[in-house]
């Protein structure tokens, strides 16, 4: 048994890593934040639209964090990111339990919790899978996507049962104590890269030229794309997919910071509400793996486009639906929204290649990141001024038709890497 995990390639325990990560982040700060919402809201006496708020400002240091944090990945690897973020999440909301001002929950939330939260728990595991994958980096990258969900859908449940039987100041205490037992153990588990163990991407041998003189079969490494991020820059790929991207996390962050309230106003119970908000998470799992697939076998940005009208027909069932039965006919399509994030970057990856893959990521992060300070106060504000939803998820539908449009515009950008370019370090 251990001559045969030992022939394992190393790569999938760094994604084994890497989606344990995802589901921590996933569970207990991704989802989590949703469980908080309405008891924290009620002790605080804060509108919808403030607390929302809060959530928002934290994704904008996520914007700013993006492109510093792309350059510190590419030079020193993922880890002291990870280990930062860790320690900044356990220790934020241990604090977090303990105020009891907008002002603290402000300063708290932004200047601790979520410090580094998407550089070391986003951020770093896609950057793990597209430094040890090539020919499979949709699929590490679908596993290590599809663990946000896994969290959502084991550790949500649980997080909301501590709120209500704890009451939310001792749950965000549990929450920190977790963060800072799991996580670090998980962190030490990170190495830099692939080049410093002496392998190479997918577990292939090394290279050898054939005896014709032509290239190997496992030599796709040299033949990948090889964008700086000046290039990149200068490519409609890039534009189409980040801004695409961002209005796509308008949507996301909107419904799911939103998500316990929404399912409140459709009828249900809180207690109900949190339990398909699990659910929901669930859906995505299966879907994301399904289209890790299926992405390594079609155009990758057709078919994020068609996701995206599957999606739009998931809030337009959740606008009209009356009965519970109806809802759960919302929470497989709307999973798309989330499901197709892998092959997102995976096409990011394949486009421009390794090398330079996290600053690259992490500037398109400085824009998409935005989208998550607009969705969520957005929805905030129009519910306090409309008292309903409805408005906010017909909107949204807009907005997802845009999303579409904008990745069937996407075409692969046309540079090679040559031999002469060094391999990533």
């Amino acid at each position: 048994m251990l001559a045969k995990i030992s022939r394992i390639f190393y790569g999938w325990r760094m994604i084994a890593v890497g989606s344990a990560l995802r589901i921590l982040g996933g569970g207990l700060y991704y989802y989590g934040f949703s469980v908080f919402f309405l008891p924290l809201s009620h002790d605080l006496g804060l509108s919808r639209a403030a607390t929302s708020l809060v959530f928002s400002l934290a994704r904008a240091q996520g914007a700013f964090e993006g492109p510093v944090a792309g350059y510190i990945m590419d030079r020193f690897g993922p880890r002291p990111l990870i280990l930062t973020a860790i320690m900044m999440n356990g220790v934020g909301h241990m604090l977090l339990s303990n105020v009891h001002s907008y002002f603290a929950l402000v300063l708290i939330y932004m200047g601790v919790v979520s410090l580094s939260f998407q550089a070391g728990f986003m951020d770093a595991p896609m950057v793990i899978a597209n430094t040890w994958f090539i020919r499979m980096r949709t699929l590490a990258m679908s596993l290590i996507s599809a663990s946000v969900n896994v969290g959502g859908f084991l550790l949500t449940p649980l997080l909301a049962s501590a709120v209500y039987y704890w009451g939310w100041r001792r749950a965000a205490f549990g929450n920190g104590i977790a963060f800072l037992l799991l996580g670090l153990l998980l962190a030490l588990l990170v190495c830099r890269s692939l080049e410093s163990m002496g392998l190479r991407p997918d577990g292939d041998p090394a290279v050898a030229a054939e005896p014709t003189g032509q290239p190997g079969p496992h030599q796709s490494a040299r033949n990948e794309s090889h964008f700086t991020l000046a290039d990149a820059l200068r490519t409609s790929s890039f534009w189409f997919l980040t801004i695409g991207t961002a209005l796509r996390v308008v949507t996301l962050t909107a419904v799911t910071v939103h998500y316990v309230p929404i399912m409140v106003w459709k009828g249900l119970s809180q207690t109900e509400a949190a339990f398909l908000l699990g659910v929901q998470a669930f859906m995505g799992l299966p879907t994301t793996l399904l289209f890790g697939w299926l992405a390594d076998r079609v155009n990758k940005p057709k078919l994020m486009a068609v996701c995206m009208l599957f999606a739009m027909l998931a809030l337009l069932i959740l606008i009209f639906s009356e009965k519970e039965w109806q809802i759960w006919c919302f929470l497989p399509l709307f999973s798309l929204v989330e499901s197709t994030f892998p092959v997102n970057w995976s096409t990011v990856g394949e486009f421009f290649g390794r090398p330079h893959f996290a600053k690259i990521r992490g500037s398109m992060v400085f824009v998409q990141a935005w989208g998550a300070v607009l969705g969520p106060v957005a929805a905030g504000a129009i519910y306090d001024r409309t008292q309903s939803y409805s408005y906010l998820l017909w909107g949204l539908v807009g907005v997802l038709f845009i999303v579409g449009c904008l990745y069937a515009m996407v075409v692969r950008p046309s540079k090679t890497l040559s031999s002469e370019f060094p391999a990533p370090v």
